[in-house]
């Protein structure tokens, strides 16, 4: 993608010059993106309709929806961490016991980890946010959207 923008971008001429500073404002804008983007909100979105419940409880049926978030958002993780882990050992790029003592030594790398940090918590509590905003503006029920339909 970044080579057949910056093919677009050298149509006046061609300069490695011109790649390096086509790249670096590529990425400064991709950046200013992605800082914009509402991960919370995101992580917040849901399907129109009420939401099927299969628990007589409420509370029991929030607990195993975060339960199930975290089930998910853990499975996925130690398979790639596995896999990460597993590729560095081979390619002599480091070993597990590196790996655990690794302590950042930036604060960008901080500021990421809060970020995903954030991003994670608010996936896991999706259904505690969805709850709050249902009894904000609570979804219409089947027979009020055909009443709605039926004085078109």
């Amino acid at each position: 993608m970044v080579d057949h923008l910056y093919g677009m971008y050298l149509v006046h001429g061609r300069s490695d010059n011109r790649r390096s500073i086509f790249i670096l404002i590529l990425f400064f804008f991709i950046n200013q993106i992605t800082d914009m983007i509402d991960y919370i909100g995101i992580a917040g979105n849901k399907p129109k309709g009420a939401r099927p419940y299969f628990f007589d409880d409420p509370a029991v049926e929030r607990v195993m929806n975060i339960t199930m978030a975290i089930a998910t958002e853990l499975a996925v993780t130690k398979e790639r961490m596995d896999t990460i882990e597993r590729l560095l050992e081979e390619k002599g790029i480091l070993t597990t016991t590196e790996i655990d003592a690794y302590v950042p030594k930036d604060k960008k790398a901080e500021m990421e980890r809060q970020q995903s940090h954030s991003e994670y918590i608010s996936r896991v509590l999706r259904i505690v946010q969805q709850e709050m905003e249902q009894l904000k503006n609570p979804d219409k029920t089947l027979q009020e959207i055909a009443d709605d339909i039926d004085k078109m």
